[in-house]
């Protein structure tokens, strides 16, 4: 769009203008200005062209006074800036409703947005009275975000403990294992994941990134504990009796929107801590803009909650205090401060057949080692990240960062911080910013406001799930259980290559996720059989599984989540279709399939088995 200003501005400035050529113009400029609006990087991307923006806007402006006739009919136009802003006017319905932290606690000095704090104990708002305890302190609860840069959460503990004058404690419980293995679904779909203990490729890195952490809080003389409950119904009861032994004043916590964590603080913990009149804040340290700010409710899809985050997404994106501990206190008592990671280990019962990958090391300090390769990178990374990530060849294009954002290891806002400041490819930067902000907060919103659903057929629009149910009985020409789509037994050799990078890397290309996902649902005999084992692969081997993510991404491609009804076909339905020869109009399979022993291999083996089972599910039936 640059390119376009000094041509407008050299026609603006000739006194040779004529009329018809001033009509020209103006059009010319309100189109590129309403292009401006509509684009995901208006706003957001970077200071240097949002004053591009508003040079050309005072141009408009000016061509507009020029052309009464003109601008009597174009501003009741549908792009007009009147019609833009009665679409952006926000709705009483739009208006979030959600109770924060009290006034209190919130001084000038308080770097905090109070937006981005939710009060989970509704009558007991306030801390405790320091005055009546001996050695009272402040916690913060970590679940999510697993780091001591960056973090909302622990900031606003730390304000906390500063304006009480006390110390500041950070505690951490470990994932309970289930009492019993995870049974295998009632139609042979495999277990659910949320009911088995973790692998050990999760644990391991979850646990480095602890290790870390008590690291980093030793350095500023903080205490830090981690806890076992005795089950995932005692984890609310571990918290309240950490809470009242160490004689807290108030506990903070992270957010998430998993089921888990969300039963955790919400169902256990609150009320007991309530029961006690000790508070419980919440804080939205994962999102650029709190989820709860950006919409009261579930949205369509990225159109419209887009604009509802560019709206405020400036007022969010604000610089991060540096973190200082207990700095505002003497003769902290740190304990031993020793950790058992072995017994750690051993309690989680980490399933040992899912290993660790080679070379993934955890930590912030790793990811951002990766951040600035993607940035300064001449080749790949993000120079080219808008015309090159769809592309599974090309593997650095994209940031790999996912796992380290998923564990909380590193915050999103201080990317995006960092790549606007670059002021350079500004289309790579667009991109990344829409799919860094915009698509992932997306997918908060969508778990966050569909809590029992959003890993089931349940969690899906009205249209596509009455048209998967529809097909649900279609004939299949291919027919795999979930334990050969596992090894990747089946007769497409691109399918397989992404199976295995799955399992062997421990994360799969995103537009390779999305061919994958639904030759799942084409290849087993139901949707909801399809879903379970899509969901099943990325949780158990991606170490950005069980996140928000991996949800909403498995679900646009079987269940269309954020999209829209396209032309009905057998067994799809109204969701979207791809095939093998759209991907090898996108990219170059071969490259891909050779990267991968074996993908080709099974291939052949499974077409001269004539392609898994040759039966199909049920009675065949016509789109």
């Amino acid at each position: 769009m640059r390119p376009c200003l000094p041509l407008t501005y050299a026609l603006y400035s000739s006194s040779l203008l004529s009329r018809p050529s001033i009509v020209t113009a103006f059009h010319s400029t309100q189109k590129l200005t309403a292009n401006f609006h509509r684009s995901p990087s208006f706003a957001i991307v970077s200071p240097h062209l949002s004053s591009h923006l508003r040079h050309h806007s005072s141009l408009y402006r000016h061509l507009s006074q020029q052309l009464d006739a003109a601008k009597s009919s174009d501003d009741t136009g549908p792009s007009s800036p009147k019609a833009r802003k009665r679409k952006m006017a926000k709705s009483k319905d739009d208006t979030p409703s959600v109770p924060h932290a009290p006034d209190s606690l919130f001084s000038k000095n308080t770097s905090i947005d109070q937006t981005r704090t939710k009060l989970l104990t509704l009558s007991t708002p306030n801390p405790r009275s320091k005055e009546s305890f001996k050695n009272p302190c402040i916690i913060y609860w970590m679940i999510r975000d697993v780091r001591t840069i960056d973090n909302w959460a622990l900031l606003f503990a730390e304000s906390i403990a500063i304006q009480n004058k006390v110390p500041l404690r950070v505690v951490y419980t470990l994932p309970p294992p289930p009492a019993d293995d995870a049974p295998e679904g009632e139609d042979g779909s495999p277990p659910n994941p949320a009911d088995m203990s973790l692998t050990e490729r999760h644990g391991v890195f979850l646990l480095d990134g602890l290790k870390i952490v008590a690291e980093e809080l030793i350095d500023v003389q903080v205490p830090f504990d981690v806890l076992c409950p005795a089950s995932r119904d005692a984890v609310g009861e571990t918290i309240c009796n950490y809470a009242n032994s160490n004689e807290a004043l108030a506990v903070v916590c992270d957010m998430s929107p998993l089921r888990a964590p969300r039963c955790w603080t919400e169902t256990q913990t609150a009320p007991l801590l309530e029961g006690d009149a000790i508070p419980l804040y919440q804080v939205d340290a994962h999102n650029v803009v709190p989820v709860w700010v950006a919409s009261p409710k579930r949205e369509v899809g990225a159109r419209t909650l887009r604009p509802k985050i560019h709206n405020v997404f400036g007022g969010y994106c604000c610089t991060f205090p540096e973190f200082k501990g207990n700095a505002h206190v003497e003769d902290v008592n740190l304990g031993k401060g020793e950790h058992d990671w072995e017994a750690y280990k051993a309690y989680m019962k980490l399933d040992e057949s899912i290993k660790s990958v080679d070379g993934m090391v955890a930590g912030h300090e790793a990811a951002m080692k990766r951040w600035k390769e993607f940035c300064s990178s001449t080749q790949q990374g993000l120079k080219n990240f808008d015309s090159l990530r769809n592309d599974p060849n090309y593997q650095s294009v994209c940031t790999n960062l996912s796992p380290y954002i998923n564990y909380g290891q590193i915050s999103f806002q201080r990317l995006a911080l960092e790549v606007r400041a670059l002021k350079k490819h500004s289309n790579g930067t667009a991109a990344f910013i829409e799919e860094g902000v915009v698509r992932r907060e997306l997918s908060d919103n969508f778990v966050y406001y569909t809590p029992d659903g959003y890993d089931s057929l349940d969690g899906a629009a009205d249209w596509a799930r009455d048209s998967l149910e529809l097909h649900a009985s279609d004939e299949r020409e291919y027919l795999y259980t979930w334990k050969e789509l596992e090894r990747g037994e089946t007769h497409d050799d691109l399918w397989n290559a992404g199976q295995m990078q799955l399992v062997r890397e421990g994360g799969l290309h995103g537009f390779m996720r999305m061919y994958w996902a639904k030759k799942i649902l084409e290849w087993t005999f139901s949707p909801s059989y399809a879903l379970a084992t899509a969901q099943y692969f990325n949780d158990r081997y991606a170490y950005d599984g069980n996140d928000p993510n991996g949800f909403v991404g498995v679900g646009w491609s079987i269940m269309g989540i954020h999209d829209m009804g396209w032309k009905e076909r057998p067994i799809f339905g109204k969701i979207r279709y791809m095939n093998y020869a759209g991907c090898k109009r996108k990219f170059k399979i071969d490259p891909f399939v050779a990267r991968y022993r074996g993908a080709k291999e099974n291939a052949v083996k499974a077409l001269a088995a004539k392609g898994g089972e040759a039966k199909v599910s049920g009675k065949k039936r016509k789109a």
